[in-house]
């Protein structure tokens, strides 16, 4: 048991000999209290773009270095593998102190400077900066309504001009909260443990707590001979932004660009479990909270009436073929068309048996993952503080997860064959099917990346303990998932399989049209939820709508899972007894509309993106979600349509 556990066992213990307290939960940060005129450092991540999707160091920029040297804060797994680098910074705050203050300046700008600094400005590159664990927020005017941004730009050319302005001058406003530290607090951390402040820890948590980070960028050109003799956060004549093009810092060789800041501090009344609201409020919800509306009572009522039609019809059959004796039933076998007549090869062998297994612990794999963290993120378990954690949290589930895969691989495997002869191999293809592949695709992103000196490419050590993590763990797991598999009792078949396989009826158009025609409908739950989830991505905002996803999630297993008994038994219906692939792909299928949405995204939403650099970046991460998303609807179709078929065929007395 770990110590959290422990804890947690231990919190109704704790309620009892504590007094009366107000308490809070907040999943993902720890609270930091200051005291007046303490001073904190801003951090900065990377720099990102909208265009390029290409992260880059901050310090890859002509900008003001820390007195003390750039120190790399701790980063998770997560955080790296979205190319996060998080490094500290001069920007200084004094608690409480509103002060304008000297940075540094620049060294004359050579060529590749101007260069440089003009791509990403043009590229529209944003810094973003955090403090207390809050992203620096800016507003923009637009049409008449303001718009919030996370960060502010490097850059700026006005309309009608090539000529770029470097922003070189910040206006912060700082929101903190005054806490008293009146009565115990209980808060729970996904980083850093659960803590239980006491009474006699009250006084030292007093103080003031950040709850708001703005900022105004602007560019002023001042007078760098002067500012030069000043030394690092020496007071200045405040300015006030925006202020005019012609006293504004241009992008010029031989130019030293002088950056400086000013802090306001604003008393709120905004608690610091609250502080994250504004950030994670979303625009449009009344038009969110109407289409995932629809969707679920257009789901809902195609799925009444397939199930009203579909469970009638079966009966129905069912009670006509049962009310007869066995001489009937045999002539009536004789006379009758439809999926009475494959009983004896309904559980025939498909082709290619091995890759379905293996698709199908896959798709267990992937699912189990999903599910489990969308439950944990929807429960409050995964909050943005904590950057990294969602990313991390999947892969260690996945990770863990291989052993259901194993044994429903397996299982399967033995089932199909009557044996255990070969599990072994199977079990190992399970453990590199689908991570082998988005490794593969990751490499070649990677050197994309490291090509373009992106901080968004994998450091050679990170893939290490990636590959350590896969065959230390998800391998082994995988392989006793497998060696469970060997030892349950394989699902006996009702009906006997013919030695000579039954003749398919020829049909007018392929089967497999409607196969994969059927994912428009489990994609129709799911095309909203979609493209709030790419916007999120690919467009910087924060994304914690999961109560939604959740539901969204229920809706299109149980999409994916109607769609596959329909058509499995419409194929049985017309004598086509080769149901295994079919009943996958119909459900999974979900994925190819997926992709093509993705590309339509692409084309018309990001029409910003740049390059072909971005691009291929773009279509590679999500072929590996499309690639997620078959594997795991197609392995609810199959296995809903195989207990389907079992059942349906169970039923039958018949030798």
């Amino acid at each position: 048991m770990t110590e959290i556990s422990i804890t947690l066992y231990l919190l109704p213990f704790i309620f009892l000999i504590l007094p009366k307290a107000d308490a809070f939960y907040l999943p993902g940060s720890y609270m930091h209290t200051y005291s007046q005129a303490e001073a904190i450092f801003a951090k900065v991540n990377s720099l990102t773009s909208i265009e390029t999707e290409l992260p880059f160091s901050y310090y890859s920029l002509p900008f003001c270095r820390p007195p003390d040297g750039i120190k790399k804060s701790a980063e998770n797994l997560g955080e790296l593998l979205m190319g996060d680098q998080i490094d500290n910074s001069p920007y200084r705050f004094r608690v409480n102190i509103n002060e304008s203050l000297y940075l540094c300046t620049t060294e004359p700008l050579t060529a590749a400077d101007v260069k440089l600094l003009n791509e990403r400005s043009r590229d529209l590159y944003q810094v973003n900066m955090m403090l207390d664990n809050l992203p620096v927020m800016r507003f923009t005017e637009q049409n008449g309504q303001f718009i919030q941004w996370t960060g502010y730009p490097i850059g700026y050319a006005p309309t009608g001009t090539d000529q770029y302005f470097v922003i070189n001058h910040l206006r912060f406003k700082i929101f903190v909260h005054e806490y008293e530290g009146s009565n115990a607090e209980i808060i729970t951390t996904g980083e850093e443990g659960l803590a239980v402040i006491s009474e006699t820890d009250k006084k030292k948590m007093s103080g003031y707590q950040i709850v708001g980070f703005e900022v105004t960028p602007c560019s002023f050109k001042r007078d760098p001979g002067y500012l030069s003799k000043l030394s690092m956060y020496e007071k200045i004549d405040p300015v006030y932004c925006p202020v005019e093009i012609g006293r504004s810092q241009p992008i010029k060789e031989n130019e030293r660009i002088s950056f400086t800041y000013a802090v306001e501090f604003v008393k709120s009344d905004i608690k610091w479990p609250s502080r994250w609201d504004v950030y994670l409020k979303m625009n449009g919800a009344k038009i969110h909270w109407l289409s995932i509306m629809n969707s679920v009572m257009v789901i809902l009522f195609l799925a009444s009436i397939v199930f009203v039609i579909f469970l009638r019809t079966v009966r129905r059959d069912l009670a006509k073929y049962e009310e007869l004796d066995k001489e009937a039933q045999a002539q009536m076998a004789e006379e009758l068309s439809g999926w009475k007549l494959v009983v004896g090869d309904v559980f025939r062998e498909p082709d290619h048996s091995k890759l379905l297994c293996v698709m199908v612990g896959d798709g267990v794999q992937i699912l189990g993952m999903a599910v489990v963290t969308i439950v944990f993120a929807a429960l409050g378990f995964m909050s943005p503080a904590s950057r990294g954690m969602l990313l991390t949290g999947m892969i260690i589930l996945y990770l863990f997860l291989g052993i259901a895969a194993g044994y429903v691989g397996v299982r399967l495997w033995r089932t199909i064959k009557g044996g255990s002869d070969g599990w072994r191999s199977v079990a190992w293809c399970i453990s590199c099917f689908f991570p082998g592949i988005s490794f593969l695709i990751l490499t070649c992103l990677n050197f994309i990346l490291w090509g373009s000196k992106s901080t968004g490419a994998l450091p050679i050590s990170l893939f290490f303990t990636l590959f350590a993590l896969w065959f230390c763990i998800s391998v082994p797991l995988t392989l006793v998932g497998g060696l469970l598999g060997t030892r349950a009792d394989p699902i006996d078949y009702p009906v006997r399989t013919n030695q000579i396989p039954r003749e398919i009826p020829e049909r007018k158009y392929s089967s497999w049209l409607l196969v994969f025609g059927a994912g428009t409908l489990p994609f129709g739950t799911l095309f909203i939820e979609l493209f709030f989830i790419l916007t999120s991505i690919w467009l910087g905002r924060f994304y914690y709508v999961f109560g939604f996803l959740l539901v969204v999630l229920l809706l299109l297993v149980t999409v994916c899972a109607e769609v596959s008994v329909v058509l499995t038994y419409m194929h049985l219906c017309v004598e086509d007894w080769r149901w295994w692939w079919k009943s996958f792909f119909a459900s999974g299928s979900v994925a190819l509309y997926v992709f093509l949405y993705s590309v339509n995204y692409l084309v018309f939403d990001l029409r910003s993106l740049s390059g072909p650099v971005s691009a291929i970046l773009y279509l590679g991460y999500s072929l590996i979600m499309a690639l997620a998303i078959v594997l795991a609807t197609g392995t609810v179709g199959f296995l809903v349509s195989f207990t389907f078929v079992h059942y349906l065929f169970s039923s039958v007395k018949i030798d």
